[in-house]
């Protein structure tokens, strides 16, 4: 849309590192460094990861649509993410249990997460770097921290010493707001803790054990790189030594982000990041989402229907608009009720944007001011990226939209063409709605297969095999399709 970098000075953004919101202010004006977390790829990307992506790439679209020349970065881990609970690699392990490679592993999960972002139709990121395609650099970073003082090798290890970074650069806890001494007084006993100097300190490196698959050669011996190490180097590698936005879940907040800014500062001397954002949980019917409780379930369960929790499939597009409903750093419940809800929604939402063009114009609008209307979706989404007053918004066009139809208000031309580009612009430009998929999740693919079996059903009549004819008419009820005869031929509603 035309003339949207004019609202760039009103966008403010909560900030997780002062507990406040702020104004948007990158380091290079014009240009924004943004980094978010991937997924460490050893197993599905389940819906609380994809609530996240899905909200940083609403802010990533805004950002590129308010003019902004957007360098986005989103790391893949595969390698040196550790279990909590002992020092062995998520990814070696779950290579150990499936008897394949670790990059096996990593393959598969890696084109799945590109499978369901693509379904849900986020767009990728600029840079996409690895663990493993950065080893180099995390080991020069090691170096860096230990001839800095702020880390010590035990075995073959190097830890960073939290106490002294404390005592010595700044606060370690600042941005989870957790005191060093609490952090000490309910660190448990886990394996490799009698290596280190206090209990909260992390690896940078750790030692790889016999039967360890990844590993690396380095000057302390054969090991792999600390989990949160990677994303301190890959950050500021392609962003710089201090960049705009840190993004990930909220989950991620502590330990994993903390350690990043006490590793970056202790680099450079610099707060690495200016704005912390972190997405809220997803829970489902009310409850936390846990594989243990069997309260769970994958993104493609969803979209094929083929699960124990809801009753019928939903779309990725209905999924989308259910998580926007929400705004993102709030905490969203997942239920039958509420995909139905964001389904009809989104129907409504697309059937007025339908009637767009054949609403009748007028010399002038009446009831109904679209630039005000404009300028107050753009006022939510700079209230840190409120989409679900956004969407508010967009259901008050809508109902302009049904009132204009009906006669009831008036749209001039210029305004009728404002209208519909202000609702592409939000709607697929900025939410990210998929342009082809019709409100029931049908594509454009599948309506092309729909019509073939209508002109084969037409065949059948005019053979009078109406046999064929009837049954191809009850298999498309029974998926949903039904057909309906006319004078000007047959078309379908899918229900």
């Amino acid at each position: 849309m035309k003339n949207a970098e004019k609202y760039r000075d009103e966008l403010v953004i909560y900030n997780s590192l002062s507990g406040k919101k702020e104004k948007f202010e990158p380091l290079i004006p014009g240009h924004v460094g943004m980094y978010v977390c991937g997924p460490t790829v050893y197993n599905h990307v389940h819906l609380g990861n994809l609530r996240t992506f899905v909200s940083f790439d609403v802010i990533y679209r805004y950002l590129k649509h308010l003019g902004y020349k957007v360098r986005y970065v989103r790391n893949i881990t595969d390698a040196g993410h550790l279990e909590e609970d002992s020092d062995e690699d998520k990814i070696s392990k779950k290579a150990r249990l499936e008897k394949l490679e670790p990059m096996e592993i990593v393959q598969k999960y890696t084109v799945e997460f590109h499978r369901i972002l693509d379904k849900i139709n986020n767009l990728p990121p600029s840079i996409e770097p690895t663990a493993t395609g950065h080893i180099i650099e995390q080991i020069e970073a090691t170096k860096e921290i230990l001839n800095k003082g702020l880390a010590y090798e035990v075995n073959g290890s190097v830890y960073f010493d939290v106490v002294k970074y404390n005592r010595e650069v700044d606060t370690y806890g600042k941005l989870s707001r957790r005191k060093i001494e609490e952090l000490i007084a309910n660190t448990r006993d886990l394996e490799g803790q009698d290596e280190k100097r206090n209990p909260q300190d992390f690896a940078l490196w750790k030692k790889a054990k016999p039967k360890h698959i990844m590993r690396w050669p380095s000057p302390w011996g054969e090991g792999f790189p600390g989990w949160h190490l990677e994303c301190t180097v890959m950050s500021t590698k392609y962003l710089g030594e201090q960049f705009d936005i840190h993004g990930g879940g909220m989950d991620l907040k502590f330990p994993h982000h903390e350690c990043e800014i006490a590793q970056g500062k202790a680099l450079s001397g610099k707060d690495p990041v200016r704005y912390w954002m972190h997405a809220n949980l997803l829970t489902m019917n009310g409850k936390k989402m846990s594989k243990s409780t069997g309260n769970t379930i994958l993104p493609m369960e969803i979209f094929t229907g083929q699960n124990d929790k809801f009753s019928k499939p939903y779309s990725p597009a209905t999924v989308r608009f259910f998580f926007l409903m929400a705004q993102y750093r709030n905490v969203l419940d997942l239920s039958e009720e509420a995909l139905q809800s964001a389904e009809k929604g989104l129907k409504r939402l697309r059937e007025a944007m339908q009637k767009i063009p054949s609403l009748p114009g007028s010399p002038a609008t009446e009831g109904f001011d679209v630039q005000q209307w404009r300028d107050k979706l753009y006022e939510a989404m700079n209230d840190d990226f409120n989409t679900p007053v956004a969407i508010a918004g967009l259901f008050e066009g809508a109902k302009a939209i049904n009132r204009i139809a009906e006669g009831k208000a008036k749209i001039s031309p210029a305004d009728k063409a404002l209208l519909k580009e202000t609702f592409d612009t939000f709607m697929f430009d900025i939410l990210g709605m998929p342009q082809e998929e019709d409100e029931s999740g049908c594509t454009r693919n599948l309506e092309s297969v729909i019509r073939i079996l209508i002109d084969l059903r037409n065949e059948a009549r005019k053979t009078k095999n109406w046999a064929l004819a009837d049954q191809i008419r009850n298999e498309l009820a029974r998926l949903g399709i039904r057909l309906k005869d006319g004078k000007d031929g047959t078309t379908f509603e899918i229900t």
